[in-house]
């Protein structure tokens, strides 16, 4: 079931996990410390993936590997900018292994923080987010539809979309409107 799309949503096909990396680094060229990502879909869809494009596009240092086991990787930068903080939720059991992983304070601190599974700490995420969706469309071919929660958001939302279909114009933006 496609989901329906608002203005603050934009929606991505990818061919590959190169154009899925591609994309994601673009999303990490845009994003700033404290910005929250949350990414939800079922197993296999690129979640990883994606967040290693966007450690591409902050300039991180080491390689991208999910932290299913540990939970939360740290990667730090480069030169200057944020550091990347990978949450992994899979293995979450309950809302109290939430807190005793001290989510909180990767989400409320200055890094970007990048959750996989995000929706199994909905109760603990700030209200401004940029939640990304994502479907698995069959052989290599992913959904991703980024949704900006809060104008923060919806902005970056705005300027992703301006870098991946500068010819589409965003919502808004047409002519006449």
């Amino acid at each position: 079931m496609t989901p329906i799309l608002t203005e603050s949503d934009f929606e991505v096909i990818t061919r590959s996990p190169e154009q899925t990396l591609a994309l994601g680094r673009r999303l990490g060229e845009l994003l700033r410390p404290g910005d929250v990502v949350c990414l939800e879909g079922a197993l296999g869809t690129g979640k990883t993936c994606l967040t290693k494009g966007i450690g591409a596009g902050l300039k991180v240092v080491g390689k991208i590997v999910s932290p299913t086991f540990v939970y939360i990787n740290e990667y730090g930068p480069k030169g200057p900018g944020p550091y990347l903080y990978h949450v992994d939720l899979y293995r979450v059991e309950d809302a109290s292994s939430l807190y005793n992983l001290g989510l909180d304070d990767y989400i409320y601190g200055d890094g970007v923080t990048v959750i996989e599974w995000a929706e199994r700490a909905k109760d603990l995420l700030p209200r401004e987010r940029l939640w990304v969706t994502i479907r698995d469309l069959g052989g290599q071919r992913r959904c991703f539809v980024f949704t900006g929660m809060g104008d923060h958001y919806e902005a970056t939302v705005s300027a992703l979309q301006r870098v991946i279909a500068p010819e589409r114009p965003p919502k808004g933006d047409e002519e006449g409107a």
